[in-house]
């Protein structure tokens, strides 16, 4: 089996689910309605452990760093997130669609990889893809409600839905070891992904009355998974990572 095929489809999930759960909780106390602030708060905390997860077989399996110092003292081009998840939370609208187009990816990955043939991942995702249902469910309500709600509302859905398009299939980047992982049945490889999704999202969001937008190849935003990141993820690293740099000599956690 390709250990470094292995962990860097490891790292990558586990760097999207970091990334996405911090800017999640970035809606804590300045949600449109308090029961949004706690949805998006327990959103955020699961996806924080589900990196955490991952993390965590990196480490004991493979090697490499724990979890704290995966997450807390890497440098930003050692990151492998998609651009996606780094963008800032924006205006409700922006992140209820980034949250719909994200979370049907991860539940579909998720599901995919319950026949993966390492048995650890395959264990982790039949336990993670029932937490990531409810987030789908959540999506899909809040996509329904505010794109067949007011003019205005749906307006602004299908302007987030257009902005947020390209940057959401630079999920589905590909890297460098898609065939060792298909071959070796870990994951069928992220074409497969994309296909499955776009085959999941599309009648939901025709049903909510939005358009999907047209693809356009030269405009998906690629560069997360090989290191190059948007203007936004080092500020973003910067404070999650402040109170553990403080003191790194010294400090216990």
């Amino acid at each position: 089996m390709n250990n470094l095929a292995i962990k860097d489809l490891l790292l990558k999930m586990a760097d999207d689910a970091l990334i996405i759960g911090h800017r999640n909780s970035e809606w804590t106390g300045i949600g449109p309605i308090l029961e949004e602030d706690l949805a998006f708060s327990s959103m955020a905390q699961d996806k924080i452990g589900h990196a955490q997860a991952l993390y965590s077989i990196l480490h004991e399996t493979f090697g490499e760093a724990d979890a704290d110092t995966l997450a807390f003292k890497r440098e930003e081009k050692d990151f492998k997130c998609c651009q996606f998840v780094e963008q800032p939370i924006g205006e409700y609208d922006f992140s209820i669609v980034r949250h719909f187009l994200f979370d049907h990816a991860e539940l579909i990955r998720y599901d995919m990889l319950t026949l993966s043939s390492f048995q650890q991942l395959a264990q982790l995702a039949r336990k993670v893809k029932g937490e990531i249902k409810y987030h789908v469910m959540h999506a899909d309500i809040f996509v329904k409600k505010l794109s067949l709600g007011t003019e205005e509302s749906k307006a602004r859905m299908q302007s987030s839905l257009n902005y947020a398009w390209h940057m959401a299939l630079g999920i589905f980047e590909k890297g460098e070891f898609e065939g060792e992982l298909a071959s070796e049945n870990i994951f069928a490889g992220e074409e497969e992904l994309k296909k499955r999704w776009l085959e999941k999202i599309t009648p939901i969001l025709e049903a909510a009355g939005l358009k999907v937008p047209l693809t356009e190849d030269s405009k998906i935003v690629y560069g997360g998974r090989k290191g190059f990141h948007s203007e936004y993820l080092k500020p973003l690293l910067d404070e999650m990572c402040e109170v553990v740099r403080s003191d790194e000599a010294t400090a216990e956690w």
